[in-house]
């Protein structure tokens, strides 16, 4: 199975649509703010005319690079280009400062790739062990290991367990819009034909995901200058002989990514400085040159960082857990082309499984040597300003959201969740959960069902279902106990109790937590009248999300302390690893620009149903660039121009989209009788 799927991968069509999704990944890593989970949740609407084989390899390759091209900014600027890359600022920027730039990406660009072959290795090698513990799964175990996955949103929240889990029972439950499979019921449609066969997936991620990226980056007006100069080659040689002369320092330090990664929630932000740690603890000298321009320093950030991507699949294929936010993407197109994790991919389509083995190593050498021969290039792309970047992000955003569905109904969906993920950023709740449960709801669902139907509520008594679901609820209370412990241990003064509320009385988190608690009183009262086999599953979910915010509220807002003073609160803030471009505006700034920019996306789409989207695209560009952007005609022409241009012969001539229907194309309906000009 391994040598035809490494012969499909070879295929010379696959291989080039690879080598684009390494490009693109390139591009992204080296752009502070952007990175994987944008980059695929772009890219995928962009596969649902591919074959599997094409569209796994083009994703696999832009995810695994973005953590080898965002050492450029983290060693030039001193701006990590991902989370991922935190860590390298550390050694990279002084090396930099030193005149040793060069030396420190040749480093970085050897680790990376060594530590993404490693990642590969480690998967390939785990699937001969995994697959006869996942083929002896019923429906019970695949259940538990359904909810363990989804109690493992911990890591994905930073520090709030509770309310990770609640934004996981947020995405179950929009997974569940539609009509039940089991009775025909149709549930939370609004009276509108869109919503009959669910909510589509893409608009949905790219809402929550890429829109409120691009906010932030145009709300902060950022753009990093400075020299964007990655040394000469013969100085990137001395830093790959630097990790060859570290070897076992690149091995352990590839080791640690590989086996974090596989655990499902640690995320990029955590195991760069993990290995790091470890390699200031364990390398001779490194308490003295460690934060000062040491590549050792660099090389551990890099190896880990890479290693993760494979450790991460291991979780996504064998149970359907994804082992970081931007797998649950990666089982967003699973989904779309039919694949379903578990089972399926260890037995009846291992050719599939052994093509992402595949795809991650030829990803990391071909981004690994394009950075060794474009690294100087690749820098400049961090200059690009923002007022030519955020309007070709969005447009693109809207085109890939219709081509796949063709209606209107995708980029209204689009907008709406954009502004609920823009929200959901600005007041630290996480939105890689609300993914994850999207994407697992529809299996929590069946095999919920499945197991109560054929064997009551017995299987809850099944041993590894019961060893599960212990684990699950270890992982979930366990940080909170801990964390409660040490509170106690604080305590200097008599036993007696009392309740207090921390000052404000009520933050913009906890109106948040509140506002999500009456979202499930209203689920739970629009479902009363359903059959008990169409509201099982959504009442349920419910009542646990409502239960998990209401204890989370009560943790954050009401707390033990001695009578004459109060705890202070120290509770980390839950996010989803993302980079605050925002810290230094205030509110009212934000508020403000983040109502303009949503007014120009309103704006578009608006000129979509009145002249057509590819038209009502120029006009936004047009107007973005020159009059927000302030940028000059000589940029602005040949951008706008050049992306419609590319726009109309790809999607047009090439795919064929339909297009929607404007009213423009009412008045003059003999446009569209012309194929060339039927864009209207």
């Amino acid at each position: 199975m391994a040598m035809k799927a490494f012969v499909a991968i070879g295929d010379p069509v696959r291989l080039m649509y690879l080598a684009a999704g390494v490009l693109m990944g390139l591009v992204l890593g080296i752009i502070p703010g952007l990175g994987g989970l944008i980059g695929l949740s772009i890219l995928l609407p962009f596969t649902f005319n591919m074959d599997a084989y094409t569209a796994l390899a083009m994703m696999l390759g832009l995810s695994a690079v973005t953590v080898t091209s965002d050492s450029i900014p983290a060693v030039l600027f001193a701006v990590p280009g991902t989370v991922g890359s935190a860590a390298t600022v550390l050694d990279g920027f002084p090396m930099a400062q030193k005149g040793q730039a060069g030396r420190a990406l040749g480093a970085a660009y050897t680790a990376s790739v060594i530590g993404g072959l490693f990642g590969a290795l480690v998967l390939a090698i785990s699937i001969p062990v995994l697959r006869p513990l996942v083929l002896m799964m019923g429906s019970p175990e695949l259940f538990a290991v359904c909810v363990f996955g989804l109690s493992l949103v911990a890591g994905l929240s930073l520090g709030a367990p509770l309310k990770g889990i609640a934004a996981v029972c947020i995405g179950i439950i929009i997974a569940l819009i539609g009509e039940d499979p089991q009775t025909s019921t149709l549930r939370w449609t609004f009276g509108t034909t869109y919503l009959y066969d669910g909510l589509p997936i893409v608009p949905f991620v790219l809402g929550l995901f890429a829109l409120p990226e691009m906010a932030d980056l145009a709300i902060a007006r950022r753009m990093i200058s400075g020299n964007a100069s990655a040394g000469s080659r013969w100085s990137q040689l001395e830093g790959v002989r630097d990790v060859l002369r570290n070897w076992w320092l690149t091995l352990r330090c590839s080791g640690i990514g590989a086996l974090l990664g596989a655990v499902p929630g640690i995320g990029a932000a955590i195991i760069d400085w993990i290995a790091y740690g470890h390699a200031a603890r364990t390398e001779k000298g490194a308490a003295e040159t460690f934060g000062k321009g040491d590549v050792r320093g660099v090389i551990a950030s890099e190896a880990s960082n890479n290693a993760k991507e494979g450790g991460a699949l291991i979780p996504t294929i064998a149970f359907g857990v994804p082992g970081s936010a931007s797998m649950a993407l990666m089982l967003s197109a699973f989904l779309i082309h039919d694949i379903v994790p578990g089972p399926d991919l260890l037995a009846k389509r291992l050719d599939v499984t052994y093509a992402l083995v595949w795809s991650i190593a030829i990803a990391n050498i071909l981004g690994a040597g394009i950075c060794f021969l474009f690294a100087n290039q690749l820098a400049k792309i961090a200059l690009i300003r923002i007022g030519v970047l955020a309007p070709l992000i969005v447009g693109v955003v809207f085109v890939g959201v219709f081509q796949t569905s063709s209606t209107m109904g995708d980029l209204i969906a689009l907008l709406v969740f954009g502004v609920i993920g823009w929200i959901m950023k600005r007041l630290d709740w996480p939105r890689p959960p609300v993914i994850l449960g999207f994407v697992l709801g529809a299996l929590f669902e069946g095999y919920m069902f499945i197991s109560i139907q054929r064997y009551g509520f017995s299987w809850l008594g099944f041993p590894i279902v019961v060893l599960l679901l212990a684990g699950s609820c270890y992982t979930l209370f366990a940080p909170i106990i801990r964390k409660a412990r040490a509170d106690l241990t604080r305590i200097d003064g008599p036993a007696r109790m009392r309740l207090v509320r921390p000052r404000p009385l009520i933050s913009r988190e906890a109106a948040m937590t509140l506002v999500t608690v009456c979202f499930f009183i209203a689920i739970l009262a629009s479902s009363w009248s359903w059959s008990r086999e169409a509201k099982l599953v959504p009442q349920t979910v419910a009542v646990a999300g409502m239960l998990f915010a209401l204890i989370h509220f009560a943790g954050r807002h009401l707390r033990l302390a001695p009578a004459r003073g109060t705890i202070e609160n120290v509770e980390p803030v839950a996010g989803d690893n993302s980079v605050d471009l925002l810290a230094e505006l205030g509110a009212g700034t934000v508020l403000r620009r983040g109502a303009v920019f949503l007014l120009w996306c309103i704006g578009l789409l608006g000129l979509v149903k009145v002249i057509g989207l590819l038209p009502a695209m120029l006009v936004f560009l047009v107007a973005y660039m020159r009059f927000h952007g302030r940028e000059r005609w000589s940029t602005t022409l040949p951008v706008a121009i050049g992306t419609i241009a590319f726009c109309y012969l790809l999607f047009h001539r090439v795919v064929a989209v339909s297009w929607p229907h404007s009213l423009l194309g009412d008045l003059f309906p003999v446009v569209r009788s012309v194929e060339m000009f039927n864009i209207l």
